[in-house]
């Protein structure tokens, strides 16, 4: 839980799997900014051991977020010096939506997709629309999400499995360096519950195989036990954990 080199490493993958707009790097820490769509990429990260953080850098990267119009928020991953969140804490920065890294072995039986998930490396305007709109909500925004992955430089799979001929779930897999990272997978709201969600994750997974990946990383909310449930039945246990301090009373958009 505290091996700062695999922290560090899917933490790049991750930064190379769900690209940003800007990029600003401070004396180990990265804030990245994409128009305040989710906070993986709207957030300060720690990429160096031990990194602290002071008034001085702390008042100057809250300055770069509000100028960008996005609510000021750091995402720390553990690696980063105890006296980070102590001083997050004191400056009013509220502690959200704690999320697991989750890693699975894949195996090589684990090279077979499910027949009904089409799998296409390019990003779709049909695949973009129909998840952003699965997800609703903050993430209904579908032009902004088409901006990011059509930013990712790495060898994709954008899944979609169908029934009846009727999309019903998406998925992306992003493989980089041995490792599969599973992004934006979705169920449509009606069809939750059934294990199709199960079927994009696995054959994603197989994907990666057939790409050489030997490890699958994914990341998933702390509170969504359901979705916990699934990924531990498919052999995923954390790897480690990651929370956000985020400053109340900015803008909305994160």
């Amino acid at each position: 839980m505290n091996d700062h080199s695999l922290i560090i490493g899917l933490e790049s993958r991750l930064l190379n799997a769900w690209p940003s707009f800007d990029y600003q790097l401070y004396d180990g820490w990265v804030l990245r900014l994409a128009n305040g769509y989710s906070k993986r990429a709207n957030s300060a990260t720690p990429f160096r051991p031990d990194i602290g953080l002071d008034d001085e850098l702390l008042d100057y990267m809250v300055a770069r977020f509000v100028e960008a119009n996005v609510r000021p928020t750091f995402r720390l991953n553990g690696i980063e010096a105890p006296q980070v969140d102590e001083l997050l804490k004191e400056r009013g920065f509220k502690d959200i939506e704690p999320t697991h890294v989750l890693t699975a072995p894949i195996r090589i039986g684990d090279c077979e997709s499910d027949p009904e998930v089409s799998l296409d490396p390019q990003v779709s305007k049909r695949w973009v629309r129909a998840a952003a709109e699965s997800y609703g909500g903050d993430k209904a925004d579908d032009e902004t999400l088409m901006r990011i992955v059509s930013r990712i430089r790495q060898k994709t799979a954008f899944a979609t499995l169908s029934l009846d001929e009727r999309p019903v779930a998406w998925g992306l897999g992003v493989v980089e360096r041995g490792y599969v990272g599973l992004y934006d997978i979705v169920v449509a709201p009606d069809l939750r519950g059934i294990g199709l969600g199960r079927r994009v994750v696995a054959s994603l997974m197989a994907w990666g195989c057939r790409e050489g990946a030997h490890t699958a990383y994914l990341q998933v909310r702390e509170e969504n036990e359901i979705a916990r449930s699934l990924y531990g039945a498919l052999g995923f246990e954390t790897a480690y954990r990651y929370t956000h301090r985020v400053m109340p009373g900015r803008s909305s958009s994160v």
